[in-house]
């Protein structure tokens, strides 16, 4: 292996040359402390920027291993690691002609949302950071001056700053890795409790308008009566007091400034932990909970909407390119029951009225309506199919009271249990006779994909897979809008998601297969093999989504095509 004076040298030779002559830098070089891997390089300043590899052995990194002793202990230190080189690279900006600022280096950073990524990798052996360089460029020349400085003097201050334990604040770092411990063991223990959700009483749920940014300073903490709370224990916080969300029916009661809608943002985000400092370290929902809200516009591939339209043999296979809100938010219910959720969360400010609470009584009296609501369906689904459901709202919400197992009003942030008090005002809810088996055949009715309808390809690309922004993905010759998806983490989690239709594509798409039975192969896959299954070079820009996101966009895809039941 070459040494940092042989890479100096490189650097020498080629300065002032050809941009392509920046080729020379491929190679691993021993830098002393840590080992500087390049593997390719960009052609041009335009195209995508250069992947630097710095691998720093263990015996210098010096992590403790109790700090990732385990896949959930490895996550938040691999988390807090790639925060740190984030901020210290904050300040790296340079400007170009025309004023516009540019990442010299940089990370894939995380939001505030915790999961495996491939920027930052811990094993027993060495810490691995994966920065991004795009390789300067004066009119088509190199300058040596302005590598000399990134590669002897900011990379050296990174990994000296970021990945050398002894630099850190130990306390901080143990910190952040026993928060995260806690709070996936609250997670554990939400199945055995009865619980699909716990909020801890003093979170800080209001958010920014990004939904994500948190508002600390003039944010009030979540606050509930006695009647409301209950108390976990975990390893390292000891005793928790909190607000548990039980199984079944759940309506949360509450106007726009009650505080409902941060707190069932934070349910829906609770499937993700929370770095330090977000105010949410400690609200956490069963992996399989998925927020179901309008998705106006987007495509629906035969998706059986009988149980909400029973009168009309149309909807038992439906399909549109434009679907409207009703339509979409109930195509969302059911692709996520057959994704294998096990609670859905709905507010009725992101719902549509007419599907969320309709009218039981119009239905006694117009039995040939056509159209039947979530309220109306809510308990066979509990029953029948065992979702739990959470509903957030006011008048529209008022609809699951006669039907719900435990009712909760938000006032000024303050959580009160008004069950009794509730189901007395409203009454017993009046269903009309409607056909338990329309609800039952959601869990078993299989929709098989059609191989040529997963297109990566656009023109003479195989592949042209790109996401500019959380909520769009270009796949292929196809732009897709994921406002519908809420619980997508960031634009690299997304673009992640298009890397792994074609994947799916590729490597099981032989023949046609059930949605349900591709997500259990990715799932399969990542466990065992993890995000570098994905693409044959290494990647520093890779997030891990859930089956239920994927579902979402294979759902989403207007070439998406399928047959329902056993393939011909």
């Amino acid at each position: 292996m070459r040494d940092k004076k042989e890479f100096y040298g490189i650097i020498e030779s080629i300065d002032g040359a050809d941009y392509r002559e920046y080729a020379k830098l491929i190679g691993d070089f021993d830098f002393a402390r840590y080992v500087l891997k390049i593997t390719h390089v960009q052609e041009d300043p335009e195209s995508g920027p250069t992947l630097l590899v710095v691998r720093v052995p263990d015996v210098v990194a010096g992590f403790p291993p109790h700090l990732y002793n385990t896949a959930v202990r490895r996550t938040a230190l691999e988390d807090y690691l790639s925060r740190r080189i984030a901020a210290h690279l904050e300040g790296g900006l340079e400007f170009d002609e025309h004023g516009i600022a540019r990442k010299r280096l940089f990370i894939s950073a995380p939001g505030q949302k915790i999961l495996p990524r491939t920027c930052l990798v811990v094993t027993d052996e060495f810490v691995e950071a994966r920065i991004y360089y795009n390789l300067p460029d004066r009119d088509g020349r190199i300058p040596g001056s302005e590598l000399r400085e990134v590669f002897f003097e900011e990379l050296p201050m990174v990994v000296n700053a970021s990945l050398i334990f002894w630099n850190l604040d130990e306390r901080e770092v143990e910190q952040a890795v026993d928060t995260m411990e806690d709070a996936d063991e609250i997670r554990q223990m939400l199945s055995t409790r009865g619980l699909v959700a716990f909020v801890a009483e003093g979170s800080l749920l209001a958010r920014g308008p990004d939904g994500e940014t948190p508002l600390l300073e003039n944010g009030e903490p979540l606050m509930m009566d006695d009647w409301a709370a209950q108390q976990v224990e975990v390893t390292h916080s000891g005793k928790v007091r909190g607000l548990g969300i039980p199984t079944g029916i759940t309506v949360i009661l509450g106007d726009e400034y009650s505080g409902r809608r941060e707190l069932i943002s934070a349910i829906a985000s609770g499937i993700y932990n929370h770095p330090l400092g977000d105010g949410r370290e400690f609200a956490v929902s069963v992996p399989d909970t998925v927020y179901v809200c309008t998705d106006r516009g987007r495509a629906v591939q035969r998706v059986d909407l009988s149980p909400f339209f029973p009168g009309d043999a149309s909807f038992s296979e439906y399909t549109t390119e434009h679907a409207d809100d009703f339509v979409s938010q109930a195509a969302a219910t059911v692709e996520a029951i057959e994704a294998g959720a096990r609670v859905l969360v709905f507010d009725e400010s992101e719902s549509s009225a007419a599907f969320l609470m309709g009218d039981s009584r119009l239905h006694d009296l117009l039995p040939d309506s056509g159209v039947v609501a979530l309220s109306q369906r809510a308990r066979q689904l509990a029953d029948e199919l065992g979702v739990s459901l959470v509903v957030g709202g006011g008048a529209a919400a008022m609809a699951f009271v006669p039907v719900a197992d435990t009712v909760l009003r938000i006032h000024d942030n303050r959580v009160s249990d008004i069950t009794a008090e509730a189901k007395k005002v409203v009454g017993d809810a009046a269903t009309g006779e409607l056909e338990p088996d329309a609800v039952r055949r959601l869990g078993e009715i299989q929709r098989w994909v059609i191989p040529a309808s997963i297109d990566a390809s656009s023109g003479p690309h195989d592949a042209v897979i790109e996401a500019p922004e959380v909520h769009r993905l270009h796949f292929g010759r196809s732009e897709l809008s994921l406002g519908g998806l809420h619980q997508l983490a960031d634009a690299v989690q997304t673009a992640t998601i298009g890397l792994i239709l074609y994947y799916l594509r590729v490597r099981y798409l032989d023949q046609p297969r059930p949605i349900r039975e591709l997500l259990d192969l990715i799932d399969r896959d990542l466990s065992t093999e993890g995000l570098g299954c994905l693409t044959r070079d290494l990647r520093g820009d890779l997030a891990r989504p859930r089956r239920y996101e994927i579902a979402g966009v294979i759902n989403r895809l207007p070439s998406l095509r399928v047959r329902v039941g056993e393939p011909e």
